[in-house]
């Protein structure tokens, strides 16, 4: 990643950084929280579409409509290159290609893996990438209770998805999907450490938000214009991709962006490993799945790791 220290002899004046605030549930983690419960019906929503509608398609929809919905309903968005530093502008492209970067590299890992182990991949792999990204770029070293949290969350999630899977005598794991599906975590860990740097820099967390999603929105627009169009244009295929832009993307970036404005990046995508166990509960709820009684576990140390982020050290 660039660096972020704005180069005050040549660079335009930009918004104080703002102190940190302190911290507490409803301004911090419970909205990172409430967005990783809305990702968690992407599974459910996507698997309503059409019959033959390309995995990469579905999710470039989602992205185009969502991040153009948060450009054009956030002023601050669209006034944000002309606000920042080069240095800011460039890592606020940086974000945008992270961005663009996610549901290229994910949805083809899920065609190629299943949904299982490219979720367990794509999410487990986020924090580990967002803790040392943030280490290399000087945002500090994560704490014992940031590592102890998270890897108690990581097997978690990794029990709860891929254990029911492996006792199964799941399909063999392709080494393209795991490759895609690192990729996927690394976009991810990308755009949450450049969203939490420009916010905490003094930018609003809605414009920031904006920006990278309508430029990404841009940039995915070809996966969408390069395949079969058709599937969009049934009523499913509408619902299901207005379902992906407004709740998964408008709405869950939005709480995700307040979030990230009191709660550091790294923590942030810890606590998103709470949406496989959302989609999984939502799954059971929705479409009657079985949870395997070995996945029950997992979910008791998924919840304890993100019980420990949101508990207030003493």
């Amino acid at each position: 990643m660039p660096d972020t220290v704005p180069n005050r002899t040549s660079a335009p004046a930009h918004p104080t950084p703002r102190a940190t605030p302190r911290t507490g549930p409803f301004n911090g983690p419970l909205p990172i929280l409430a967005a990783a419960l809305l990702w968690g019906t992407t599974g459910t929503a996507s698997s309503l579409a059409p019959a033959g509608a390309p995995p990469a398609a579905i999710g470039a929809a989602g992205l185009v409509l969502g991040g153009l919905l948060l450009l054009l309903s956030t002023r601050t968005a669209r006034a944000l290159p002309r606000a920042c530093d080069r240095r800011e502008r460039r890592l606020l492209a940086l974000g945008a290609i992270a961005v663009a970067g996610y549901p290229v590299t994910f949805y083809p890992a899920v065609s190629r893996t299943g949904v299982a182990v490219a979720t367990v991949l794509a999410l487990g792999s986020a924090p580990a990438f967002t803790g040392l990204l943030g280490w290399l770029t000087g945002q500090g070293r994560p704490t014992a209770r940031w590592a102890g949290a998270t890897a108690t969350a990581v097997l978690g999630c990794a029990v709860l998805v891929l254990g029911p899977e492996l006792t199964g005598g799941g399909p063999a794991v392709d080494p393209l999907g795991v490759l895609c599906a690192a990729l996927a975590g690394l976009s991810y860990a990308v755009y949450s450490l450049v969203g939490g740097r420009l916010i905490t820099r003094g930018h609003p967390s809605a414009g920031v938000m904006g920006a990278m999603f309508g430029a990404a929105a841009v940039l995915v627009l070809p996966v969408l214009l390069l395949t079969d169009p058709h599937w969009l244009l049934s009523l499913r295929g509408t619902a299901v991709t207005l379902h992906l832009a407004v709740i998964t993307t408008f709405l869950a970036y939005r709480l995700f962006g307040h979030g990230l404005r009191h709660t550091p990046a790294r923590t942030a995508t810890t606590l998103t490993l709470a949406e496989p166990a959302a989609a999984t509960l939502l799954a059971l709820t929705t479409l009657h799945e079985h949870l395997p009684t070995l996945a029950w576990p997992g979910l008791a140390l998924l919840v304890t790791g993100l019980t420990l982020l949101t508990r207030k050290p003493h």
